[in-house]
């Protein structure tokens, strides 16, 4: 019960709407189009807060498997001694503090998804098991003799440059292979400034109607200002930047003004010429 509770509340937390008109937006569009209908693993690339998990939800809704679980994983939160037990599950005894069986991702997530973040950051032991049950379709739990199949579609996301990790010792070459079937790549914002206004728009609504904040909107030299701003932290900053605004605005709306007090220290601010091949 423990188990399917879990699953039950990974599967409804996060909800997929990728916002943007951008060209380099309507590409990352029709690549999970194109990866939705298959069964192929995909790996997606992009910068911390860009949206991969976005992407991976997206992909998982207009798949044939949308009806069963999609299960999230972030490999970079879990300590390394935990984490196979957590993809792989173990069995009663297994190490100290394993009082009864335990089900792990892949068994939970059968005939459906399982989205493994940051997994640049998995270990060398569980890229071992990793990689033989994406070859041959089975897990072993921790501590057990038996192997199971599972049918389960994998996506993986990185930060990291899994070649130069390569290149390190600290990742397997066969195991990106593997997973790098089809890639996608999710661009930076300042890459896609022109989206930044529909952006600020969804944001702000969606705070409001949290009744988080008061409603607010946005003037037009304020959403300048912000298309101006390289993010570093990219679509997650921009969100955390409306909604400090939306509360430390001084009118009935966020001003450029209000952008320059408040967000005075939160990045350099650019022009639109920068944003192209020098970033």
């Amino acid at each position: 019960i423990r188990d399917e509770n879990v699953q039950l509340r990974e599967r409804l937390g996060v909800q997929s709407e990728i916002i943007g008109a951008s060209e380099v937006m309507n590409q990352v569009t029709r690549e999970i189009a194109r990866a939705a209908p298959s069964r192929a693993t995909v790996l997606i690339r992009g910068e911390t807060g860009t949206g991969k998990e976005l992407v991976a939800h997206d992909i998982h809704r207009h798949s044939p498997r949308r009806d069963k679980p999609f299960l999230a994983m972030n490999c970079a939160a879990i300590p390394e001694g935990l984490l196979e037990s957590e993809l792989f599950g173990h069995e009663k005894g297994a190490f100290t503090g394993a009082g009864g069986r335990k089900l792990g991702k892949m068994e939970l997530a059968h005939g459906g998804t399982l989205f493994l973040d940051e997994i640049g950051d998995l270990s060398l032991p569980a890229q071992a098991k990793m990689l033989r049950a994406l070859q041959e379709g089975e897990v072993t739990r921790v501590g057990g003799a038996k192997s199971m199949k599972v049918d389960v579609r994998v996506l993986a996301a990185t930060n990291k440059d899994l070649e130069a990790e390569i290149a390190a010792g600290r990742f397997r070459e066969d195991l990106l292979y593997r997973l790098n079937v089809v890639p996608i790549v999710v661009p930076p914002l300042r890459e896609r400034a022109a989206d930044i206004p529909e952006l600020v728009a969804f944001f702000a609504k969606g705070i409001a109607e949290a009744a988080v904040v008061p409603s607010r909107q946005f003037d037009a030299e304020a959403v300048v200002r912000l298309q101006r701003r390289p993010w570093p932290g990219n679509v997650r900053e921009l969100r955390n930047a409306v909604e400090r605004l939306m509360i430390l605005a001084a009118g009935k709306s966020v001003t450029a003004a209000d952008v320059d007090r408040i967000l005075s220290g939160s990045g350099e601010v650019t022009t639109p010429a920068s944003h192209g091949a020098d970033d």
